[in-house]
């Protein structure tokens, strides 16, 4: 790796050594640079959990990706930099189906400093800005929203809900037990191909922005979200390159096809 095109890449200056506020502004920067998108399996470019690739992607050919990509590579530069910190495992609770997907649907990243315990997570499209505390039934305020973590037996649950919202949502639910980048390999070939995947169902490109509103494309329009607040602008297939490049930075090399599929619940219950 090559630390300082990595910070580059995030718009990142200043000290890098560790400590919380560097964490937050790497965290921070990622999130406002990097976007978390499906484009890949979508001009069939097959994604593989191999670091330098990954590197390559993001980095070099400012792409985006999805969580075992973005993760693996903050994870990689969190290390570079002198972190003390390792990949967790979740199973993300479906928005389309309310179910929680497969073990191992998830990679987050744990990091522990100053004898605190934190989750990162840059690989997630409703995610919180900032890395959040493990502390359990505490409401941790951001300007993406509140999020609260509740703990039950090893079993973190990860919820959100609007600044103006009375009820949260789950988002996500993990353990602490380590797990390597080579243990995602079969889940990262789930998500390409199965049908109760979002990324097989759905191209999109997502983008979070300073105001704690987020801008996404998918399938065949342009949304945008801050709290409550929603405008969607509907695209034609000619308008979408064009998009892509103007408002995340990103130009596809290959023949893209726009999609926006129905996904399917798993044929087994998750819960």
């Amino acid at each position: 790796m090559d630390v300082g095109c990595y910070l580059h890449r995030i718009r990142y200056q200043g000290a890098a050594q560790p400590s919380w506020e560097t964490l937050c502004r790497l965290h921070r920067c990622h999130l406002l640079s990097v976007p978390f998108e499906s484009l890949s399996i979508h001009c069939g470019e097959p994604i593989t959990l191999e670091l330098p690739v990954i590197y390559d992607k993001v980095v070099r050919c400012h792409r985006g990706g999805f969580c075992f990509e973005l993760n693996g590579l903050f994870l990689w530069l969190l290390k570079e930099l002198g972190f003390v910190a390792k990949g967790v495992a979740g199973r993300v609770r479906n928005r389309f189906t309310g179910r929680y997907g497969p073990p191992l649907d998830h990679l987050v990243i744990w990091v522990h400093l100053d004898e605190r315990q934190l989750l990162c997570d840059v690989g997630f499209g409703e995610g919180f800005m900032e890395p959040l505390e493990l502390r359990p039934e505490v409401e941790q305020i951001q300007d993406s929203g509140i999020f609260q973590l509740g703990l039950t037996g090893d079993t973190w649950v990860l919820e959100h809900r609007a600044l103006s919202g009375r009820e949260g949502r789950p988002l996500y639910q993990f353990t602490l037990e380590e797990k390597k980048l080579d243990d995602f390999t079969d889940m990262c070939l789930y998500h390409q191909t199965s049908p109760s995947s979002i990324f097989t169902c759905k191209s999109f490109c997502s983008l979070h922005k300073e105001d704690g509103g987020r801008l996404t494309y998918l399938g065949w329009r342009l949304i945008s979200t801050r709290g409550e607040e929603r405008t969607e602008t509907v695209l034609d297939c000619s308008e979408i390159p064009a998009v892509l490049i103007e408002k995340f930075g990103i130009k596809l090399e290959k023949t893209f096809k726009p999609k926006d599929d129905q996904i399917l619940p798993p044929l087994e219950e998750n819960d």
